[in-house]
């Protein structure tokens, strides 16, 4: 990675917006079982723009519920905490990107990739006795570095899309990125956390979702790994186009995974991204 980039990708995160108050709490408060939802949606109520934005999404085809959902504590009670919190992050997040037009970018598909993972995330927490709510924010987040990439460098990252879908390159995503760039969506991903106050856990789990095998990035980037992989090879055996990421025998260790539990969980995830779309 020259200076350079990275000395720009650190100034154009630093220039982002910060997310709102009440994302940064939602990110922080994971692990709360005695969460008062009522105070919850007071806060996220008192932000206008933010509360109009999750009830757009809350009432999308994505989310489509028989009842019209008009407040913020109703959707919490029709669609459950974690998918409320997903809602309210990914309406934050995107108000705090450029919008800039990258070729080959779809934001709704990195979306629908990122609650994927989230759904996977958390079918692995609970088989390994891990709080679900961790593993899926950690998830839904860790590829946020893309964004930071697309709204950056939109040009150089539509050349790096165009690599990567060409099928003559067969390329893994990080290694165009890595080539055309010279930084990755996982080390940017990481320059985001570190300027978001993010927690040390949740910053290593998006740093090292790719390289679990790193010393020092922790259960939660080997647990976000596996459900990154199991999410991509899922979209690989419906499209047959994309190169799903091979999985780290680290983190197939760490989570003491066999291939009847890791088809088990691909089958319950394929069943979870099911009811999303």
């Amino acid at each position: 990675m020259t200076t350079a980039t990275r000395t720009q990708c650190i100034q154009n995160v630093r220039d982002l917006p910060s997310p709102p108050l009440i994302v940064m709490e939602l990110l922080n408060i994971v692990d709360q079982d005695n969460l008062d939802i009522a105070v919850l949606a007071g806060k996220v109520s008192q932000d206008m723009a933010l509360t109009a934005k999750t009830l757009r999404l809350a009432n999308s085809a994505y989310f489509a519920t028989s009842v019209k959902v008009t407040t913020i504590h109703q959707a919490i009670t029709l669609l459950g905490f974690q998918n409320v919190r997903t809602l309210i992050t990914k309406a934050a997040l995107t108000g705090c990107f450029p919008e800039r037009t990258c070729k080959g970018f779809d934001h709704n598909v990195f979306w629908r990739h990122s609650s994927a993972a989230a759904e996977a995330a958390g079918i692995l927490a609970r088989h390994v006795g891990m709080h679900p709510d961790i593993a899926m924010t950690a998830a839904l987040l860790h590829d946020i570095g893309r964004l930071v990439l697309v709204g950056c460098f939109p040009d150089e990252y539509a050349r790096v899309l165009a690599r990567y879908h060409d099928p003559d390159q067969c390329c893994a995503l990080i290694d165009a990125e890595r080539d055309i760039l010279d930084i990755d969506h996982a080390e940017a991903g990481e320059l985001l956390a570190i300027s978001w106050n993010f927690s040390d856990t949740m910053r290593l789990a998006i740093a090292g979702h790719h390289e679990p095998d790193r010393q020092g990035v922790g259960f939660l980037a080997a647990l976000v790994h596996i459900a990154n992989a199991i999410v991509h090879q899922l979209a690989s055996s419906d499209e047959g186009h994309e190169l799903a990421p091979s999985v780290s025998q680290t983190a197939w260790q760490a989570l003491n995974l066999d291939d009847e539990a890791y088809a088990r969980i691909s089958q319950e995830t394929q069943v979870a991204i099911g009811r999303l779309r």
